[in-house]
């Protein structure tokens, strides 16, 4: 894998967060083949005001081969799997080139929220939803938005009170919340899962 550009890309896609509102990070330690990227929703879509965390790993052959991307947080979406997150993109698969960069990739993620594929799921009973179904469709996926993708009000403070509530030890529940950069939920999953 070639690390400088692994760490150009992710200084180059920072260095322009304040404008896209686009970014990456490592996923917990400092290796750089599993990372965490977050893109806002889209203005006028039913995901506006989220912020969804995407789960990149990328393989030994990046960028020759296409990094896996898949969605951390729950969206209700025709072409991503509300089970696994999971992201059916061509550009993640088939049509993958090393000249497009992780920032590129998690721009198609976005451009995908604001125009689904319903002939083309991920998610067939989302996709049936949003064919058969429109405005109960934008009502799951913008209440979806409201519960998973919202950054959460409280304070740090506050959030490791909740979670130390719930059995957590508190070191555990600090060191939780510092990786996934204050986010309850994921935060919530990462500890249930272990």
């Amino acid at each position: 894998m070639d690390f400088a550009r692994v760490q150009k890309e992710l200084h180059d896609c920072n260095k322009g967060v304040d404008e896209s509102g686009i970014s990456i990070k490592p996923n917990g330690d400092a290796n750089l083949t599993h990372l965490l990227g977050t893109i806002p929703g889209p203005i006028g879509t039913p995901y506006e005001a989220g912020v969804f965390n995407i789960d990149i790993i990328l393989p030994a052959s990046y960028p020759f081969e296409p990094p896996k991307m898949k969605f951390a947080t729950k969206v209700w979406h025709p072409n991503i799997s509300s089970q696994s997150g999971a992201i059916c993109l061509d550009i993640l698969k088939d049509q993958w080139s090393p000249a497009l960069t992780l920032k590129t990739a998690l721009l198609s993620i976005q451009a995908l929220l604001s125009s689904p594929e319903p002939d083309d799921p991920q998610d067939a009973v989302v996709a049936q939803q949003y064919l058969r179904e429109y405005q109960t469709f934008v009502g799951t996926a913008r209440y979806w938005t409201e519960a998973f993708a919202r950054p959460s009000s409280l304070g740090v403070e506050d959030k490791v009170q909740k979670l130390v509530e719930m059995g957590f030890p508190e070191g555990v529940v600090r060191s939780t919340l510092e990786a996934v950069g204050g986010d309850e939920n994921m935060a919530l999953e990462k500890l249930c899962s272990g």
